[in-house]
């Protein structure tokens, strides 16, 4: 019992640091890439109170089993925004200029989740058309990555994965989003995702890897 009270207290205490430090960031209206329009988006609760009896559910109702193709990649890609905010912390911490990018690529990447999350095997036109992903980030992204190209030396030699706090986590982020490129390959190939995800998520580790760590 007693222990049971210090750890309720405990948790109080965390709860209570968490809400105390730097309020969350979040994407704004203005920095969402898909056509879906605002509106209502309330979130529903985050527990169930039954369990999931080891399935989720897609966006587009479906229930599928917790370690289908489709949630890895949800998986993946929730991972390689953890690891560039992570790294955009470092960033921050050095001053560097391409901190803005890295917050709308993290925001970009909710759309690929979206995406994602919406197999189109089972999704009606309503879903694809509130989900869809464009080729105007893939676009964005590679105008980044042209301009950070001008402002180094030509590339003669593989990079280790080191120089600094934020220059070794943009590695693990780079690494990550190879990794998550991988996930979403067949999901593309087999039709039920967007084609730009894929590219976007292929032109993120190589330009990450070129440019902002060259």
């Amino acid at each position: 019992m007693a222990a049971t009270f210090s750890r309720s207290v405990h948790l109080r205490r965390v709860l209570r640091l968490v809400k105390a430090q730097t309020a969350p960031r979040t994407c704004g209206n203005n920095r969402r890439y898909s056509t879906t329009s605002e509106g209502d988006r309330r979130l529903p609760k985050i527990y169930t109170k039954t369990g999931d009896k080891g399935f989720s559910s897609t966006f587009t109702g479906e229930r599928r089993p917790k370690e289908d193709g489709i949630f890895e990649a949800l998986g993946t890609t929730d991972e390689l925004s953890s690891a560039i905010g992570l790294a955009r912390e470092f960033c921050l911490e050095k001053g560097h200029s391409f901190t803005n990018q890295l917050d709308k690529i993290q925001c970009v990447l909710q759309d690929v989740g979206s995406n994602i999350a919406t197999p189109h095997s089972s999704a009606r036109e309503s879903h694809i058309e509130k989900t869809k992903f464009s080729s105007q980030p893939v676009s964005e992204l590679e105008g980044w990555i042209d301009s950070y190209t001008k402002e180094l030396p030509p590339l003669t030699n593989f990079i280790l994965p080191s120089g600094g706090k934020s220059s070794a986590a943009l590695h693990v982020a780079r690494a990550v989003c190879r990794r998550a490129e991988r996930c979403v390959a067949p999901i593309i190939r087999s039709g039920e995702a967007d084609p730009d995800v894929s590219k976007y998520l292929n032109s993120w580790y190589r330009g990450t890897y070129s440019d902002i760590l060259g």
